[in-house]
């Protein structure tokens, strides 16, 4: 297929447009390069712009005719969606729309959406399931949860089109043969923090809250490898080729590791002991949020294939290494 990848030349989009590629299909990132890199573009043909231009998206689609959207491109720090709101809003959902204009206008057939768990919120049960009603408590959830009914109401609108939006939850890790990784200059992510410190990228290792009612009192998360969640992108996207409804999905393994836990795998894993420092708790942090998938594994026959904690921080951490000796 000839496929649209938005924001491929960021972390998860990277992963997705090389398995695309490898794949065997035609790829075209379109990545504006603010939080990108053009060298994780592999196999696939890079335009830098933004989806704020309109002529450049009707320069795309016209010159393409592509055959899915795949939709990575926008910010994702949470903090500071909430200390610049209107940034999240322009380039979340005002954005997508601009995009979805495009797939509307030129008979786009296929869109996969990359969402995220933060359209839940707080939920207060262990284990979330697409069933949970979506309550943003911050900017970047309300613009994904904005997206995603945009999304629904103009399939709805517009039978020829289908979609799967994917729900993440905590991504880590990186390509297993370390060509490509999380490449972010302020990274918000446990694992690559953690794997910084150890390398010295880093004065310090917070932990933020131990007095959680949790075992070892500190949150626990659902970590999904990157190249896990790339495929099911590559699923969801075989899936509405082959006439599949559009659907709602989690991304994660279903089960969950503690902010202790992560930290103990990340020094055995470098052989480092770096020190880490007890700090408060942050607010809008739920004890818990691990996955239910029972609905990704059945809609799209998705199977993870790298489900160890173990195996995500040794990824992680030959990536950073890589990135240290360039």
């Amino acid at each position: 297929m000839k496929l649209l990848v938005t924001g491929g030349a960021g972390y998860i989009g990277s992963h997705v447009s090389l398995q695309l590629a490898e794949d065997g299909h035609e790829v075209v990132v379109l990545d504006n390069l603010s939080t990108g890199h053009a060298y994780a573009v592999i196999g696939a043909e890079l335009v830098v712009g933004d989806l704020a231009d309109g002529a450049l998206l009707d320069a795309l689609f016209n010159r393409h005719q592509f055959d899915a959207v795949l939709h990575f491109a926008a910010s994702i720090i949470v903090p500071e969606s909430v200390a610049d709101p209107l940034k999240y809003y322009i380039n979340n959902t005002a954005n997508m729309l601009n995009l979805l204009a495009r797939v509307e206008q030129y008979d786009t057939p296929h869109f996969v959406f990359s969402s995220t768990a933060a359209v839940y919120g707080m939920p207060e049960v262990e284990e979330i399931d697409e069933t949970a009603p979506p309550a943003p408590i911050n900017p970047y959830g309300s613009s994904k949860l904005m997206d995603e009914r945009i999304l629904a109401d103009l399939a709805k609108a517009r039978s020829a089109l289908n979609y799967v939006a994917l729900r993440y939850f905590n991504v880590a890790g990186a390509d297993p043969q370390a060509r490509i990784g999380q490449d972010t200059p302020v990274s918000t992510h446990l694992i690559k923090i953690a794997c910084e410190v150890a390398l010295g990228k880093r004065d310090a290792m917070d932990m933020y809250g131990s007095d959680y009612p949790t075992p070892d009192g500190t949150c626990i998360r659902d970590y999904i490898h990157v190249e896990d969640l790339a495929r099911a992108h590559v699923d969801a996207l075989n899936y509405l080729a082959n006439d599949g409804k559009n659907a709602t999905l989690n991304c994660g393994y279903g089960h969950g590791a503690s902010v202790r836990e992560v930290l103990e795998v990340v020094k055995k894993v470098s052989g480092v002991d770096f020190p880490v420092r007890e700090a408060a708790r942050r607010d809008g942090d739920p004890p818990q949020l691990v996955a239910a998938n029972a609905r990704i594994r059945k809609t799209l026959n998705w199977q993870a294939r790298l489900d160890n904690l173990e195996t995500i921080v040794a990824h992680a951490w030959a990536w950073e290494q890589r990135l240290s000796s360039r």
